[in-house]
């Protein structure tokens, strides 16, 4: 009895997905039988005539008909085609059909092992997993099914992954689409495609016992609602969304074993209210880039996929130079590591390459462009007032290395990650980011007595974080208070008096550090010429390069 059913509702199952083709198929194949019997009776009545005309009249009736019937059929055919082409075609992919191909539970190949680090993304998903398969249980109780996930966090940390390892675990099918493929111009497409992935989602859920749809970017559709700007787009976005909630909404009344699970960028604020409320995205799991000890295991990972020197190599120091990378980021390294290995006929990598694999992706590519000497030294005292002033009065961060030589967009570079996770930064912190941004400005000034267009970013940034200091977290020296940025219609409706107490404020901050930078900088100018020195002699200075000249004059960094 058990295979009975199950072939019953594999031929219930595949009649929903496939009825046109069948029916295409059947009408075909009568077509053809029908159009062979005229032929046969043309054939017997040419030979049972009696006249000659008579016998010339009936022979040619079944070419006539045979005719009648191609061109019949050329023409509905090439009338279909074109009608099918014109109201559900684009690109020669239909407007609402979804044919995004599922994947079984077994055949996606994650496996629970396979996710790296996040801890407590895993637990959570471990829970999600728990209900999926404990269905019968749940409602046993009369707990409700578990409709809908949101991932949260940062590109890269390994949400897509982590959706796939929970198809994996739960050994169900798995739908994946992005959420830009609901968008179109044209308004009802979206919400078609809704309808023709939900669909196929319940059919697979009757036939396997449950199915798993992930939408990546789901932004994309669940952005807040707005009203119309006249052109029909925002129509579109808002229909799409509607049809969403109410899919979600039909599986709970369907009591389908259906789980929608959904990525995003994007700061749970700007997803609309009716998406994030309990019966549709009821779980969410927060994705974050991996702490030190999620870092090391990631790099241990995927060094074991390549040949590396573990004598030359330290896991925990790659590690700690890593802050705030994602596991794509490490992967990402470790690749273009090998790449580098290869290229210089290494036979095992080694931080040389690891270091350069980092710079090459961070900074760019070096740019092999003849600059003139009077520039190179330039760029020599720009650079090393970074350095300096990081060193001295920035603990949190590390002077990892300085370069001259041209990458990117700039003449120099000063790489300064940070040296461990900050989750608030306080007045002490920014201020030392400012003093940073402006060491550049208060060496040019001192060693070549004018400055250069090179301090334009560095201004650019330093002018943020002090603006940001007085207008929104209340910083600032008269003692105003409010996030001014907040407010709607911003500068417009502030008075003119507020504005310039809040500029001086603004300017009061960037004068003061300017001013503890350039005392430092002038009470270490053997210091800074002597690292200028060797930026002219090498181009380049590495971290421990760096730590020896530093060393050399006495410095010891701050703890932070």
């Amino acid at each position: 009895m058990g295979l009975k059913n199950i072939s019953a509702k594999k031929i219930k199952f595949y009649w929903k997905l496939y009825w046109i083709r069948i029916l295409m198929s059947s009408l075909g194949s009568a077509l053809f039988i029908a159009l062979a019997l005229i032929i046969i009776n043309g054939i017997r009545a040419w030979n049972e005539s009696e006249s000659y005309l008579r016998q010339s009249q009936l022979a040619t009736y079944p070419l006539q008909i045979f005719i009648y019937i191609i061109v019949g059929i050329i023409q509905g055919a090439v009338y279909t085609y074109m009608m099918y082409w014109m109201f559900y075609k684009k690109g020669g992919q239909s407007f609402t059909a979804v044919n995004k191909k599922s994947m079984a539970g077994g055949q996606i190949g994650i496996k629970w092992d396979d996710v790296i680090g996040m801890d407590e993304a895993k637990q959570e998903a471990l829970e999600v997993v728990k209900l999926i398969k404990d269905r019968a249980e749940l409602q046993r109780i009369g707990g409700k099914i578990l409709r809908g996930i949101l991932m949260l966090g940062p590109p890269g940390c390994g949400k897509t992954y982590l959706a796939k390892a929970i198809a994996t675990e739960a050994n169900l099918p798995f739908i994946s689409m992005s959420g830009s493929e609901f968008v179109e111009m044209f308004v009802g497409v979206g919400a078609g495609r809704i309808r023709s992935l939900f669909k196929k989602a319940r059919n697979l859920a009757e036939l396997e016992g449950g199915c798993i749809i992930f939408i990546d970017e789901v932004d994309a559709v669940g952005a807040q609602r707005a009203a119309d700007s006249g052109f029909g787009g925002q129509t579109e976005t808002n229909t799409t969304l509607n049809q969403l909630l109410v899919e979600m909404d039909g599986l709970k009344e369907k009591e389908m074993n259906v789980v929608i699970i959904g990525a995003t960028n994007m700061p749970e604020r700007f997803l609309d209210s009716a998406l994030l409320r309990p019966g549709r995205f009821d779980r969410k799991i927060y994705v974050d880039k991996p702490s030190l000890e999620d870092r090391q295991k990631l790099f241990d990972y995927y060094l074991k996929k390549v040949q590396y020197d573990p004598n030359n190599l330290k896991i925990d120091r790659l590690a700690r130079i890593t802050v705030g990378q994602s596991p794509a980021d490490i992967s990402n390294i470790v690749r273009e590591a090998a790449l580098i290995a290869v290229r210089n006929k290494k036979q095992l990598i080694t931080m040389q390459e690891i270091d350069e694999a980092r710079e090459r992706i961070a900074l760019g590519m070096k740019r092999r462009i003849k600059v003139r000497e009077e520039e190179r030294w330039q760029i020599a005292y720009h650079e090393s007032g970074h350095a300096i002033v990081t060193y001295l009065l920035v603990p949190t961060q590390d002077v990892f290395k300085i370069t001259i030589t041209p990458r990117g967009h700039t003449g120099g570079v000063t790489w300064v990650p940070e040296r461990e996770e900050i989750l608030i930064r306080d007045k002490n912190k920014l201020l030392g980011n400012i003093k940073t941004c402006l060491g550049s400005f208060a060496a040019e000034k001192l060693k070549l007595n004018t400055t250069t267009a090179g301090v334009d970013m560095d201004f650019q940034e330093a002018m943020y974080i002090a603006h940001n200091m007085v207008c929104r977290w209340g910083m600032g020296k008269s003692g105003i208070i409010g996030n001014f940025y907040g407010i709607e219609g911003n500068w417009s409706i502030i008075s003119s008096e507020m504005k310039t107490r809040l500029e001086n404020d603004v300017q009061d901050i960037l004068q003061g550090c300017l001013k503890e930078v350039g005392a430092l900088l002038t009470k270490e100018t053997p210091l800074l010429e002597r690292l200028a020195k060797e930026l002219i002699a090498k181009d380049e200075l590495n971290y421990d390069e760096i730590e020896a000249i530093f060393k050399e004059f006495g410095k010891v960094r701050p703890s932070s």
